[in-house]
């Protein structure tokens, strides 16, 4: 018996659509956490702490609540500085789909014959490989400075961003802010 208008599918292809379907929600959400770019570096909220006490906190705060955000700008910074090297940059892009599709967006425990790898395992395998990889394309030096360029950048605004103004999601209903002193 002919049945028209049907598409077969294997299960194989069901499943590897099904992964990409929840890695595209998983990326939509993490990258729902990241703080809106006006909130972020309004202007009106920069000013000098009073403290080193105070420079902390506002170090520990801001680097909480617009993590996303910080770790978009290294990566920028990160990737900047490769264009000049395009053997790093692949390296670079390779390794960043490994943490991935390894790490960040696998939802049960990685088995590689037939044994269970712990997250623990996997960070460190990839840590190593991504070092590595990158080191062997003669970029260090690069590397290194950009990422030292991109926390800096990270330091001095988080430093000098006020917390007055930023909401904790968490406690948005009942009015709660994030602790915060003259800052």
């Amino acid at each position: 018996m002919t049945t028209y208008g049907t598409i077969p599918t294997s299960p194989l292809e069901g499943t590897n659509l099904e992964y990409i379907s929840r890695a595209k929600t998983r990326i939509i959400s993490e990258l729902g956490t990241r703080r809106p770019w006006k909130q972020m570096f309004n202007l009106n909220s920069l000013n000098i702490p009073n403290g080193v006490g105070n420079a902390v906190k506002r170090i520990t705060t801001n680097t909480g609540y617009f993590r996303m955000n910080y770790v978009i700008i290294l990566l920028i910074i990160l990737f900047l500085s490769l264009l000049w090297h395009p053997i790093s940059l692949i390296v670079f892009v390779i390794m960043m789909a490994a943490w991935l599709f390894l790490y960040f967006l696998r939802d049960e425990p990685l088995v590689i014959f037939h044994r269970t790898i712990t997250d623990r395992t996997v960070v460190v395998v990839l840590f190593v490989v991504t070092i590595v990889l990158l080191l062997l394309t003669s970029a260090t030096w690069n590397i290194i400075s950009s990422v030292l360029i991109g926390l800096v950048v990270v330091v001095v605004h988080a430093a000098l961003r006020s917390t007055d103004d930023l909401f904790d999601d968490d406690r948005v209903e009942t009015g709660g802010y994030f602790p915060s002193s003259s800052s």
